[in-house]
């Protein structure tokens, strides 16, 4: 650990720490951060020379037992201590205690305590203390320890706001983040202004706090007139991105300039708020937006000190917005190129077929999850299911050459489903970038009294089901194999099976029957039980209702989801197979 400046102080993974902590290199003053718990986790090189203990005494340890005492160098019972009941409170507090040094001396330490973090970070307290002999007051630091509570305040709102904003990639969470970050620590009130892809206002949050809770306006979100090019009002001014202005309602009591002057003369109106203050969000290219603050007449109005620390706050919005903005316009690409990738399907007599594809929420929302069916030169009906590793741009194009080369050679050669995947699988290591892939190949041809046989092999992909018309359903387990481009040899085989009337065939990825908080057994039940439960309902509606019910319990998922579903039709011949 270095011992220069405040290099030794850092809260690990955070951004927080840097800004928090920057400032308080300056001062010649010792520094702790401590956790929720109260155990050491970082002291710069002032606190170790006044403690007389090296860092490496000092971290990992509980702040109140290693250090705190009585004049009389007796423990402190953590009930009489107003450092604990300050961090335990979370809490700005000054004031000041005896401690042990390294040599076992007493020395008095005057301080004061700053909580760090907690909305959705980790909660934790920076502790700056001096010698009480350093000032002329012994009960108080000498550097004005009410100005630096405030700054250490700022800071530590300005650092939580950058880890919580640039922490999501969703435009619309970030500003929720914001809300709650802002209402009630500086303002009662926010109202944000979004500028539009289009170049028009939208009102999109209008939040009060109430009795500690957030309360949505939405009467007052909606549209807005168009921006003036030359009013002087001040939201005006901020969404032209010129300056950041104090607002009272008589700001916007004479005669309006604009409709946008109407809006605010409305919303002041209607919120009851006496000062606010208005400042641009800003992007890296372009202006964004604007965030207004205000308060009620019960608070203190707003000040300069307040815009100041809104500007910073709008810059580190303008920051996450535009990422969050790329993302989502990177993410509506990738997603627009998988539905073109993914196929329609065919119309083969006698059978009915329905497939879908949800992409995962919380990625790209592109990925190497697909169907195929489409009919091969000797009539048959080519089915496959098929998943390439990777959740992004590359494991989508990857897909896409998989599947191309699988459509050749399924139409070229006339071979059992275990020969096409065999070449599939020998070409794909010199052909394609794609690292591993699973599928399972299915060739569905009639027989000639009128069944449907179903021939396939799978390539290290979860079981087709097999769904009766009276409720029985089963896993066709058979004809399993390797995964694909293991480069390792392996003999294929292929599984045969007549398919009974009104039967419904069910191929699937894993992301329909697998999550972190459900086994891919316990996934493979509940679609066995849901689809037994389905099979009176029409092709569209059973495969519907099997991917609402079979996906994880949280509602959504975690992994591209790509289904296929195929029903034989009403008559067969008395050669159809039973399950």
């Amino acid at each position: 650990m270095s011992h220069s400046g405040v290099g030794n102080v850092s809260v690990p993974g955070s951004a927080r720490s840097a800004e928090v902590l920057g400032v308080l290199g300056v001062l010649d003053a010792g520094v702790c951060l401590v956790d929720e718990r109260g155990t050491i986790t970082q002291v710069n090189a002032c606190a170790e020379r006044l403690l007389g203990r090296g860092a490496a005494d000092l971290v990992g340890w509980d702040a109140h037992e290693l250090l705190h005492r009585d004049r009389h160098g007796r423990p402190l019972a953590r009930a009489r201590c107003q450092m604990v009941e300050a961090v335990l409170a979370r809490r700005a507090q000054a004031g000041s205690s005896w401690c042990e040094r390294g040599d076992r001396s007493l020395v008095e330490l005057s301080w004061f305590v700053a909580p760090c973090g907690g909305v959705g970070g980790p909660a934790g307290t920076v502790l700056v203390f001096t010698a009480a002999d350093q000032g002329p007051d012994r009960t108080h630091p000498p550097h004005a320890p009410e100005s630096l509570l405030v700054e250490l305040e700022r800071l530590a709102l300005l650092a939580e706001t950058t880890t919580q904003l640039t922490s999501t990639l969703d435009s619309d969470e970030a500003l929720r983040r914001l809300v709650r970050l802002v209402v009630p620590k500086i303002a009662d009130w926010a109202v944000i202004d979004l500028i539009t892809e289009a170049d028009e206002v939208e009102r999109v949050t209008v939040v009060h706090c109430e009795d500690g809770a957030f309360v949505a306006h939405e009467d007052l979100q909606g549209p807005m007139p168009p921006i003036p090019e030359e009013s002087p009002m001040p939201l005006s001014r901020a969404l032209r991105g010129a300056a950041s202005t104090l607002a009272t309602p008589h700001t916007y009591q004479g005669p309006p300039d604009s409709g946008i002057a109407i809006e605010q003369k409305r919303l002041f109106e209607a919120t009851g708020m006496v000062s606010a203050a208005i400042a641009p969000i800003r992007g890296l290219r372009d202006v964004l937006g604007a965030l207004t603050l205000g308060r009620s007449a019960d608070r203190e109005p707003l000040t300069g000190a307040d815009l100041s620390l809104l500007e910073d706050i709008t810059r580190r919005t303008g920051l996450a917005l535009d990422n969050a903005r790329l993302y989502q316009r990177q993410r509506k690409v990738a997603e627009t190129m998988q539905r073109h990738l993914l196929p329609q399907l065919p119309s083969v007599p006698g059978l009915q077929m329905a497939a879908r594809y949800v992409p995962a929420p919380d990625d790209s929302q592109v990925g190497g999850d697909w169907y195929d069916a489409f009919t091969v030169a000797d009539g048959a009906t080519a089915l496959v299911i098929g998943d390439v590793v990777g959740h992004d741009l590359d494991a989508a194009a990857g897909m896409a050459q998989v599947r191309s080369m699988f459509r050749a050679y399924a139409w070229t050669h006339h071979e059992p489903p275990s020969a096409i995947v065999h070449r599939l699988d020998g070409s794909m290591a010199h052909l394609t970038g794609v690292p591993m892939a699973t599928l399972v190949f299915g060739s569905l041809a009639q027989t000639a009294d009128s069944a449907w046989q179903l021939t396939w092999t799978n390539a290290g992909h979860p079981p087709p089901l097999l769904v009766t018309h009276d409720g029985q359903a089963r896993y066709l387990t058979e004809g399993h194999g390797l995964l694909l481009s293991t480069g390792l040899e392996w003999t294929r085989t292929d599984a045969s099976l007549l398919l009974p009337p009104r039967s419904t065939l069910v191929l699937y990825t894993d992301g329909l029957v697998e999550s972190r908080d459900r086994p891919i057994d316990s996934g493979l039940e509940q679609l066995r039980k849901h689809a037994a439960s389905l099979a009176h309902r029409p092709l569209a509606a059973f495969t519907d209702l099997l991917l609402e019910r079979a996906r994880p319990t949280t509602g959504s998922n975690e992994d591209d989801i790509a289904v296929l579903t195929v029903r034989t039709p009403e008559i067969q011949s008395a050669a159809g197979g039973d399950l």
